[in-house]
């Protein structure tokens, strides 16, 4: 069982800095780091660290190979990466010392993802796998079509939300994993129960996943409602946390691992990562995540 990727991959420029720039404001950082990072990226390395086989399927500038060999390294098969004319896509993030994050987020080569990309990573498929993607693509709806032409079960997390997303093909997606901006704006509820009764009426068709930040998850099936808590640590950077929780999350469940169990685990992923700097180095490996588990 394979889950193929069609995602991100961005250059990171991260900076520290004492708070968020202001309109008009120049303010100095104290310290900076070009990492590997966007959505898909951090998804399919998170996947991988927690034992999953993950195909990517993404584009970069050739001037950028360094960061798929980075991928590769990570046990991702690559094959599906491929080179375009225009620049890898990138972010600006700026870090607090209180661990929050603000990006100003360049698409590029993301952008450049066609139909042929999407049949060709899809021709090789087996009725077991699953297809994931986030919202800093092109072609998504194809995506989503396209996998669910092939039986395949299909994972959309839809960040950055834009009201792109509301004119999806719904219908095509298995799984819908939001935090609670992306919920809001979806169900435009603030209540939390509010935004079970929509997603309980509207998408009926799919399980439904609500991060909640400290407050933990929750997720909406057919006949249940599943709570799990957040894990207790000391954040450093949440950047990638989100993307540590699908990868980890989705690794469990696509193996037929009971939900809750995948939900804490997924939990006890992103905990690790808040608890380091940066986005794909953050991600914990597997072991990681056990000893973790194992003292709580």
């Amino acid at each position: 069982m394979a889950v193929i990727n069609f995602g991100s991959i961005n250059i990171d420029h991260v900076y520290q800095v004492e708070h968020f720039v202001q309109p008009g404001e120049t303010i100095a950082s104290s310290n900076y780091q070009c990492l590997l990072g966007g959505k898909g990226a951090n998804q399919s390395i998170a996947l991988a660290r927690a034992g999953s086989e993950v195909r990517h399927v993404g584009k970069i500038n050739e001037t950028d190979v360094s960061f798929k060999q980075s991928m590769i390294r990570d046990g991702i098969d690559c094959k599906y990466v491929t080179c375009s004319e225009v620049a890898t896509g990138h972010a600006i993030i700026q870090v607090t010392p209180s661990a929050e994050n603000a990006i100003v987020l360049f698409g590029g080569a993301n952008h450049e993802m066609t139909s042929k990309d999407i049949i060709k990573a899809l021709d090789n498929t087996k009725p077991a796998d699953w297809v994931l993607t986030q919202n800093e693509t092109s072609n998504i709806d194809q995506v989503l079509t396209q996998a669910k032409d092939k039986g395949l079960k299909v994972a959309f997390n839809p960040a950055p939300m834009t009201e792109s997303v509301k004119h999806l093909p719904h219908q095509c997606i298995d799984l819908l994993i939001v935090n609670e901006v992306e919920a809001e704006e979806i169900s435009g509820q603030q209540d939390i129960e509010k935004m079970e009764d929509y997603f309980r009426n509207q998408w009926s068709h799919a399980e439904v996943l609500i991060t909640l930040g400290k407050a933990g998850v929750r997720m909406l099936k057919q006949d249940s409602t599943i709570d799990v808590p957040a894990f207790t640590v000391d954040a450093t950077d949440t950047t990638a946390a989100g993307d540590t929780f699908i990868g980890y999350f989705l690794s469990a469940y696509s193996n037929h691992v009971d939900s809750k169990t995948a939900l804490s685990r997924a939990c006890a992923a992103s905990a690790l990562a808040v608890m380091q700097e940066g986005a794909a180095q953050s991600i914990p490996k597997e072991e990681d995540v056990n000893r973790f588990l194992a003292k709580q």
